[in-house]
């Protein structure tokens, strides 16, 4: 009797299990009993398994979630379903406002959790995390056995609240901990000043792109009063990317005029993007490197192909692949890899990152100078300052 009533327990969430996994088209389902009856019988028999002999409870949503980030996260690195809390931080991450110990970090490498950055004046930049720093562990789980959407939920969190973070410093080849009390972060995607001893050059940083970071930057221009520079740096290492639309803005204001990226659907179908902001029509260079990637490459594609502006430094990342993110029931969401963009000469660029007009290699142990305070530049850095004024002389 027990068997009967778990085999129909099994079946019915075998079907809601296959419901949610077409994603609701009950048209597919049906199309997906004929064609794959083996493999449906196989999902039937796991889920009767684990009713059966699983030791611990488990809930209907579980198997369900579970299916889907199984599904999902074999789609490729850059897929990925959010639950509720994860889904949350996604959107933090977008709008830029959140609880956390103020990191940005790459997620490019599906292995590793590396901080880009701190954020100025956050509890990350007070403890001394440096770019390059690998987080290993968070209150003791183990990174590596957890998605770094996941992780980095982990790390966010109401303002006030404590967390321990487990590092290794490739640099030095050690590891330590770091006890923070997690801050209100709102993060500022665009910085910009004079570069120090250069009062007639401009540094701006660009360390992502959120749904602001177009109009930070018409901001910061204005408030720079940028008319009275000669040339710009515009610094894109370490920018691990964001939202598109805010990085064909930022592209815009870098070239004069022309398409800005060309966005290619599944099928086939482009649509290219035009400028959508005013050209700043002055001398400048942009600083890349291998942690340059996604929206930041939209930007140095743009500007490369145009000739607007100089490259320097090393190969950017290379991801060429568009995300959308789509909501789900019970505050959740799925993440899918939906479009792929070209450079504006058509050039697809993922997996194989951009190169730089003028390639510099940061010296070993050498720590790259993001928003310098002295005139102590990295080796990147200098060469941009040569390169600039050559342009304006």
């Amino acid at each position: 009797m027990s068997n009967k009533v778990n085999w129909k327990r099994a079946i019915k969430q075998a079907v809601a299990v296959g419901l949610i996994l077409c994603l609701g088209f009950t048209f597919l389902l049906g199309s997906f009993i004929l064609v794959n009856y083996d493999n449906l019988g196989r999902l039937t028999r796991v889920v009767y398994l684990i009713n059966t002999y699983y030791l611990n409870e488990t809930s209907r949503e579980n198997l369900v979630e579970g299916a889907i980030k199984g599904m999902v996260t074999s789609l490729d690195q850059y897929s990925s379903f959010q639950d509720a809390e994860e889904n949350k931080t996604l959107m933090n991450s977008i709008q830029g406002s959140f609880g956390g110990i103020g990191v940005h970090l790459s997620t490019a490498d599906p292995d590793k959790l590396v901080v880009m950055r701190p954020i100025k004046n956050s509890p990350a930049d007070r403890a001394g995390l440096e770019a390059g720093d690998i987080i290993v562990t968070i209150d003791d789980v183990d990174v590596s056995t957890i998605s770094h959407d996941k992780a980095v939920a982990i790390l966010r969190g109401e303002p006030g609240s404590k967390v321990i973070v487990g590092i290794y410093r490739p640099k030095t080849q050690k590891d330590f901990t770091v006890n923070l009390i997690r801050d209100h972060i709102s993060v500022p995607t665009v910085e910009g000043k004079a570069l120090p001893g250069r009062s007639d050059i401009a540094l701006i940083d660009i360390s992502g792109f959120s749904l602001q970071t177009g109009d930070e930057l018409e901001k910061t221009l204005r408030e720079m009063n940028i008319d009275q520079y000669k040339g710009i740096i515009f610094d894109l290492r370490y920018n691990y990317g964001g939202v598109v639309h805010a990085a064909i803005k930022v592209a815009s204001m870098l070239v004069p005029e022309g398409p800005i990226v060309h966005i290619v659907n599944k099928d086939g179908e482009i649509d290219s993007r035009e400028s959508t902001a005013n050209y700043i029509n002055k001398p400048f260079v942009i600083l890349i490197n291998e942690y340059t990637a996604s929206s930041a490459e939209i930007v140095a594609g743009a500007v490369k192909d145009n000739g607007s502006g100089t490259l320097i430094g090393t190969k950017s990342y290379g991801k060429g692949v568009v995300q959308t993110v789509f909501p789900l029931d019970g505050y959740t969401s799925v993440k899918l890899t939906t479009d792929k963009y070209l450079t504006p000469n058509k050039n697809d660029i993922h997996k194989k990152g951009i190169e730089p007009d003028v390639e510099v290699t940061l010296k070993e142990e050498e720590k790259p100078t993001i928003q310098p305070t002295d005139t102590v530049f990295d080796s990147q850095l200098e060469k941009a300052l040569e390169v600039i004024l050559t342009k304006i002389h």
